[in-house]
């Protein structure tokens, strides 16, 4: 954990940088963003060398989104169709590093498809794990199901139902905190790196939440959620850019 964590970049609705030669690119669609309050010192722990709890507030937050990604491919070249197009959970939290670059921490990422599934845990040390998945579509009303396969918890599981409402059209100041990350952070050989990405603007909705039968917030070593949460919104998605990671105590790229 970083001792003297520089101020934080403001928190802006749009990139603060393209990626013109981006590593990954994907699409993000049908976003359901669950999030719940949490103590900054609980969840310190689990973030990577180098990075402290972002907060607003004096609070911080674990996201639990489920969603469906869409064409995963290298470069400029076509997204995969099948390889690349999966539905997936994530449990998350927000940090900032030694530069001030906000982004999230995942620390569980369920994906049905297995090939990508071990990409990501190999080559980028995120911690996916293979389930089974499947998002379902009736009218404004999306369902995201997973239970886990491997590596385990095996049993983990998470069900989301939530009914789409009415454009936002003025996200808060909390809403852009918690959807407009510009950045991944994770570890390596026991040093921080960071992934940038970028996309448009999000287009958010409210969503009303119908059921969430979850235990994977707590298979990720967080506290098992109390009550419903704060916030529920959902986004028809964006397409995305990864640029290429950077040691997290590196100065940031303008």
């Amino acid at each position: 954990m970083a001792s003297s964590p520089a101020v934080p970049e403001p928190v802006t609705a749009d990139p603060p940088t393209g990626e013109d030669r981006p590593l990954l690119t994907q699409s993000w669609l049908d976003l359901a963003f669950l999030h719940w309050a949490a103590d900054p010192e609980e969840v310190a722990p689990l973030l990577p060398p180098g990075t402290v709890p972002d907060t607003f507030d004096g609070v911080t937050y674990v996201g639990l989104v489920a969603f469906r990604m869409h064409r995963i491919g290298l470069f400029r070249l076509p997204g995969l169709p099948y390889l690349g197009s999966f539905p997936e959970t994530n449990v998350r939290l927000y940090s900032v590093d030694e530069q001030g670059r906000r982004a999230v921490v995942f620390r569980s990422l369920d994906a049905s498809r297995l090939i990508p599934v071990a990409v990501g845990r190999t080559v980028f040390r995120l911690p996916y794990v293979w389930s089974r998945m499947r998002v379902d579509r009736a009218g404004d009303t999306l369902t995201y199901v997973s239970r886990r396969r491997l590596p385990g918890p095996r049993g983990a599981h998470s069900r989301i139902v939530v009914r789409v409402g009415e454009p936002v059209a003025v996200p808060t100041e909390l809403e852009h905190f918690m959807t407009a990350r510009w950045g991944l952070h994770t570890g390596l050989a026991g040093r921080p790196l960071h992934l940038p990405n970028s996309h448009p603007r999000w287009p958010l909705h409210r969503a009303e939440l119908i059921e969430c039968t979850e235990n994977v917030v707590a298979a990720a070593g967080l506290r098992t959620p109390a009550g419903e949460p704060m916030s529920v919104l959902y986004s028809p998605g964006v397409p995305v850019r990864f640029g290429v990671p950077a040691r997290a105590d590196a100065p940031p790229r303008h």
